[in-house]
């Protein structure tokens, strides 16, 4: 019997759907690096308070609901977390679940337990 329950398999299948789209995967290589890849914002901190969502639709050159749903599957699957300023919205890169996420796969394909 392995130490992974249901819910892990689920949890950690839910977050590599969310990584399996190129956009997604190209927003989270941004995020990772918010500084190099995006200017200065009048309204939060790159850092701290992440990049607002209208600079991520600029950039990746798609229009803003797409660019929102995407942002919500990120979110959704804990990849990133969203805060709102003023009228816009600003997403951060959560370093730690993406490690996690891909951490929990590569412990579950060393298992050497059945399910």
């Amino acid at each position: 019997m392995s130490g992974y329950s249901h819910q892990s398999f689920v949890s950690t299948s839910r977050s590599l759907r969310a990584l399996a789209h190129e956009n997604r995967l190209r927003i989270l290589h941004w995020l990772a690096d918010p500084e190099r890849h995006f200017p200065p914002q009048v309204d939060g901190d790159l850092l701290n308070d992440g990049v607002c969502v209208g600079f991520i639709t600029q950039k990746i050159e798609l229009k803003q609901p797409t660019v929102t749903n995407h942002m919500k599957i990120l979110q959704d699957a804990g990849l990133v977390e969203s805060k709102k300023i003023k009228n816009w919205v600003f997403y951060k890169l959560r370093k730690d679940r993406v490690d996690l996420v891909l951490g929990a796969v590569c412990d579950m394909t060393r298992s050497r337990h059945s399910t």
